[in-house]
């Protein structure tokens, strides 16, 4: 098991309570394959540096989680095909 921060920008037209639900989507998919949720921080609605998807901010939720290497990847692409979502990184932590 690996450390990891997950950063992921959620549109901004997105309504509070679906991205609520976003949220805990993805935290429960981490729990399900046996990882651990350390911590969500919400920093909010934040400006781009340059257009995405030609809109000029998004609501930015950093994770820290512990999960298995192997599951990155299967979970990236869930996050890549998930409407809502416009961006996402995973950064593993030492």
């Amino acid at each position: 098991m690996n450390k990891y921060e997950l950063l992921y920008i959620i549109a901004s037209d997105v309504p509070e309570e679906k991205r609520e639900e976003l949220i805990k989507k993805f935290s429960s998919y981490i729990e399900s394959k046996g990882g651990s949720v350390e911590g969500i921080d919400k920093w909010g609605m934040r400006k781009y540096a340059y257009p995405i998807n030609f809109k000029n901010e998004g609501f930015y939720v950093l994770m820290n989680i512990t999960m298995k290497s192997e599951d990155v990847n299967p979970m990236a692409k869930l996050m890549n095909i998930t409407e809502g979502i416009e961006r996402q990184l995973f950064v593993r932590k030492d």
